[in-house]
């Protein structure tokens, strides 16, 4: 057979890291006979930017560890022409050149091409508040960056330096503080490993809430989980200043509060990089990404892009969005690579799948959030809240699983799950995240056969609960209410009396599950009664029930757990306190 690619192709690739190496290395694995010239503008041509706040926290010593190849293994192995410190000025489509200029030597060139690729990357926000670029403020977005925040907490201050100078026994050293400007990834990574250093950390964020891709009530789990470590966390609160008075710093937010801080870290989110593209006149979408269409093209055809600077289709909404994640970027490179070599290969789209650490808690999601679906008017869709244990009850170490999933009412498509907890959530939400992929409903979910052994799993696995919920929501066996729509409804409460000393529903008719069918004759039969539990299981058994007897009867969807979790004083509640007593139902 005759080996596929092209004769000669020179192929320039603009920046390294996640989509620009994996192309390169990709397209010469495809065609041995291409010119490939790979230019980046840093010292590294490609590294691991996703841990970088671990190297910051000191869970990855070594910065060298965060090297995923340098130039000689591209030369060496690849035969790619790296050239790193090299920055593309401007693009000429018309006569395919590329200026280039050597930052070393500040020698400007220009290097003809047959395709392009960039991948510019998103640079962190910087905005023109005042004092921003007095010393101790910091962004994490490159090796170097960790390298002098590392260098700052070391020795920065005498303070964060410490006195260990002097002859004599230190007894009592003062609290480092740090401020943390922005909740989404980077700074909840970056907040959880400065608490690891000894910071007292306070997060501030301009939103009403962390992590934006969550809906408000699991952003409440993971502020209750911030506040249970200590972290004071500023919301609906952006930054008006920096300051700096006798040797240290002061954060002063829109609503004027003040936060004293020895170190602050910018995490305000990122901006697609589009220099490039404008100097050649490519399309910018009006999300300010980079418009390709799913073979990774731009609006000239010979010229591509991919990664943190590119629009995407959203796979579940259709909507253009910006996804700054290194999986998608490494996607898109392999598919402009085999595109560049003449095959046929094309990006589907990005769900969004994302987990992220934070201290034993582990948050992960795919797929749409409820308020996009709200945002867009969409109304055909349907939501559960469950709580099921990460592996069986009775092998030891099982804790309870957090889970919101949404899916279409009409047809039973998953949408979209997010899931909290602090025991196998990332393989709860990656079999989630293959499901909605190949456009799985919520009947598939109920029939998946995954793996089972009690260290693992159940035989009825949260995957498995989950289908099965929803399947009888929409077999109308469980018709399901919320939280946000029982005011003024007749509210039936079946856990044990003994709980109610902990807990109790205002209003709300308590009879034990136990007793229910023989005290039946106490419920109205001219209203709608919703009944609820601790987390679910023990309402839906009352509601079958109910129903089966001629009442009218639907579940509120997590029980009180649920009611809990969407209060406004949630937050304050350590989340481990809230998760212990799933486990009664």
């Amino acid at each position: 057979m005759e080996d596929e690619g092209t004769t000669g192709t020179k192929v320039i690739i603009v920046g390294g890291v996640a989509g620009g190496a994996s192309c390169a290395a990709r397209l010469r694995r495809l065609d041995e006979q291409a010119e490939i010239i790979m230019v980046e503008r840093g010292p590294y041509v490609s590294f691991a930017n996703c841990g970088l706040p671990y190297h910051v926290g000191g869970v990855i010593e070594h910065e060298t560890d965060l090297l995923v190849a340098d130039e000689a293994t591209f030369r060496n192995k690849f035969a790619i022409d790296v050239r790193t410190r090299c920055e593309a000025m401007s693009i000429s489509p018309d006569t395919k050149t590329v200026e280039l200029k050597d930052l070393k030597t500040g020698k400007v060139t220009n290097e003809s091409y047959d395709k392009l690729l960039l991948s510019p990357g998103a640079p962190s926000l910087r905005p023109p508040i005042p004092g921003i670029d007095l010393p101790g403020i910091f962004k994490l977005r490159t090796v170097p960056d960790a390298r002098h925040i590392r260098e700052w907490i070391e020795h920065g201050t005498p303070l964060l330096t410490g006195m260990d100078h002097y002859s004599g026994y230190q007894t009592r050293r003062p609290p480092t503080r740090a401020v943390v400007v922005g909740g989404g990834f980077i700074g909840i990574e970056i907040v959880e490993n400065l608490v690891r250093r000894g910071f007292d950390v306070t997060l501030v964020e301009m939103l009403d809430q962390v992590l934006a891709p969550l809906d408000i009530e699991n952003a409440r789990l993971v502020e209750a989980k911030l506040k249970e470590h200590g972290v004071h966390v500023a919301l609906d609160d952006g930054v008006a200043e920096f300051k700096q008075l006798d040797g240290e710093l002061e954060v002063t937010t829109q609503s004027g509060k003040s936060y004293p801080a020895d170190l602050v870290i910018l995490a305000m989110g990122v901006r697609p990089d589009t220099t490039l593209a404008n100097s050649a006149g490519l399309k910018v979408g009006e999300r300010g990404g980079i418009r390709v269409d799913e073979h990774m093209r731009t609006s000239d055809p010979d010229i591509f892009a991919v990664g943190d600077a590119v629009e995407v289709r959203d796979y579940v909404t259709g909507e253009w969005s910006l996804v700054a994640m290194a999986n998608p970027a490494n996607r898109q490179g392999r598919i402009a690579a085999d595109v560049i070599a003449g095959r046929d290969s094309t990006y589907r789209g990005t769900q969004g799948t994302s987990i992220i650490s934070l201290f034993d808690t582990t948050i992960a999601w795919t797929g749409v959030n409820e308020k996009t679906l709200q945002r867009l008017g969409d109304t055909d869709y349907e939501k559960l809240y469950i709580y099921p244990n990460s592996h069986a009850g009775y092998y030891p170490g099982a804790k309870p699983i957090a889970m919101k999933v949404i899916f279409r009412k009409s047809d039973g498509r998953l949408l979209g799950v997010q899931a909290l907890g602090e025991d196998n959530v990332d393989k709860r939400i990656s079999t989630l995240a293959m499901a909605l992929q190949l456009g799985a409903t919520i009947h598939d979910l109920e029939d998946a056969e995954l793996c089972y052994a009690p260290p693992f799993g159940s035989a009825k696995d949260p995957v498995n609960f989950a289908g099965m919920v929803a399947g009888n929501i929409l077999r109308g066996d469980m018709p399901v209410a919320h939280w946000d729509s029982v005011n003024g409804a007749f509210i039936l409460d079946v856990r044990d009396p003994l709980e109610l000393v902990v807990e109790q529903m205002p209003d709300a008719v308590n009879i034990p599950l136990d007793e229910l069918r023989e005290r039946l004759d106490e419920l109205p039969r001219d209203r709608e009664i919703l009944v609820t539990c601790r987390s679910g299981q023990r309402a839906y058994y009352g509601s079958r029930i109910l129903l089966q007897h001629g009442f009218n009867a639907r579940v509120i969807s997590g029980g009180l757990l649920s009611r809990a979790i969407l209060s406004e004083e949630f937050a304050e509640v350590p989340i481990g306190t809230v998760q212990g007593a799933v486990h009664n139902d």
